[in-house]
């Protein structure tokens, strides 16, 4: 039975029954109910009738939701319990099946005692807000979406220096814990600020700046990145951050070093040539005018200048090979003591003619490990003739030695030379493994000391330089027992 309302409960509020207010009340644009104590509607307004039907009497419940009990969390219940309006999201159900999304808003209606006797209840159609709320969260997603899968780093930073937001290709670069770290911190693991911020910048002149910097990974590897920083504004055009923005260009760096390398090789083999050619054609001028006059004294040292530079040729050229041929190795069995007997048989010449002592202690304790023969023995080569020009280059001792020792320390072979030459100081220690770095002027390539750590590195090991000016030279190479898994066997 559908219950019809008291006109009575109608003039709780007398100005209802106004013409005037009665008016405004049907058309506002929203739906407008009264409600009693039994949670009937008692009175609505024509967009209620129109969406709703006229179903005065009925449960609020069944007519706005279809329910047939009263809702959880009611705000006409709550507002009959305290007497103050309460507000809610809900989502109600018109007579032709639509939802519809509304903010409620209720409201007491007092007698002459001020006792509540109804409740009107507002509800303000709120669904062209709510798309506008999801196409706005929609974008917000993308947007993030977007921030976090640019591939390149990107960080926002405080005036503090201090990594506010950071996208997820930063976070597992240089670690996910970014946020809240220094900027210098993160990017290059230092403990204070750099000398030259580009953020900072930024901050001052409301610019972008464009920069190249090397950064370093969690992992400690080195990076080479182009940077770009943009101010972020607020409202007043204050910028209140900074977004940096890096992009990884170490392969092209890499890529261009080669082109450099490959122009500095001709310009360095060019000159190298060309004094060897000048030191053969006056080994050839010698031994040609030594015949010419009956001279064998004569002959004999411009033949010997001849065979000094077609070694340094034949020296010259397999470096030049092995550097321009990026191969992998062939792993076969290598004898250590053989080699080292080997060595010396070449070199024993050249150092008692230098009167230079060469002393290669290797027992056959040494055994067989795996490894790339030739490359071991141009690596060792490289290393006992860098030796040799340290000594005679020397003039301030009377004599010098070259000491060469082995040993076996799982997992490694190690091989120490020491020389009591030159010796270098810490620029030239530092860049003694550059390519084309010599420390011999005209008479080196720069290419020996450069290949010899490229065949270590090449094996998995690694190789070491002590070395004070005066005082000689210690080169330290350690080489794995075992190859790496990359490094192919040979074949029997």
């Amino acid at each position: 039975m559908v219950l019809q309302p008291d006109p009575a409960q109608l003039r709780v509020t007398p100005e209802i029954d106004d013409g005037r207010f009665r008016q405004y009340w049907e058309h506002l644009p929203c739906y407008l109910s009264v409600h009693d104590r039994e949670f009937r509607i008692i009175d609505g307004n024509r967009r209620f009738r129109e969406d709703f039907g006229d179903r005065l009497g009925e449960y609020c419940f069944r007519v706005y939701k279809g329910r047939e009990a009263v809702c959880e969390g009611c705000p006409v219940e709550a507002t009959f319990t305290d007497g103050v309006s309460h507000g809610s999201e809900q989502l109600l159900t018109t007579l032709r099946g639509d939802p519809v999304q509304v903010m409620v808003h209720t409201t007491p209606l007092r007698d002459d005692s001020g006792e509540v006797v109804a409740v009107m209840e507002m509800h303000t159609d709120i669904g062209a807000v709510k798309k506008l709320q999801a196409d706005l969260a929609r974008s917000q997603d993308r947007l993030a979406q977007l921030f976090e899968e640019v591939p390149c780093f990107i960080t926002v930073q405080g005036a503090d220096r201090r990594i506010r937001h950071a996208n997820r290709k930063f976070r597992e670069t240089f670690g996910l814990d970014a946020i809240g770290k220094p900027c210098f911190e993160m990017y290059k693991h230092r403990d204070e600020q750099c000398l030259v911020c580009p953020s900072q910048e930024t901050f001052a002149t409301g610019r972008s700046q464009h920069h190249e910097e090397v950064l370093v990974t969690a992992g400690g590897e080195k990076l080479n990145a182009l940077c770009t920083t943009a101010p972020l504004r607020n409202g007043n055009g204050e910028v209140e951050a900074v977004i940096e923005m890096c992009v990884d260009i170490t392969e092209m760096r890499a890529l261009q070093s080669q082109l450099t390398s490959i122009g500095l090789l001709v310009g360095s083999i060019s000159h190298g040539i060309k004094g060897l050619l000048t030191g053969l054609d006056g080994g050839i001028y010698m031994v040609n005018t030594g015949f010419e006059k009956g001279n064998p004294e004569r002959v004999q040292k411009g033949w010997a200048m001849v065979q000094r530079n077609v070694e340094r040729i034949r020296s010259m050229v397999l470096d030049i090979l092995y550097y321009a041929k990026d191969r992998e190795l062939t792993v076969e069995k290598v004898d250590l003591v053989a080699l080292f007997g080997e060595l010396r048989d070449g070199l024993l010449k050249k150092a008692t003619d230098l009167d230079i002592t060469l002393d290669i202690d290797v027992g056959p304790e040494l055994g067989i490990f795996a490894g790339d023969l030739a490359a071991i023995r141009a690596m060792l080569l490289n290393l006992l003739e860098n030796s040799l020009d340290a000594c005679r280059s020397d003039r301030q001792k009377e004599r010098h030695s070259i000491r060469v020792g082995a040993r076996r320390a799982a997992p490694w072979m190690v091989v120490e030379i020491e020389d009591n030459g030159v010796g270098m100081d810490r620029e030239t220690r530092d860049k003694a493994f550059s390519l084309f770095f010599s420390s011999k002027g005209l008479k080196g390539t720069g290419l020996g000391l450069f290949i010899s750590n490229k065949i270590v590195d090449k094996h998995g090991g690694e190789i070491t330089v002590d070395s004070e000016p005066g005082r000689g030279t210690r080169f330290v190479v350690r080489l794995p027992l075992e190859p790496r898994p990359s490094v192919q066997p040979r074949e029997a």
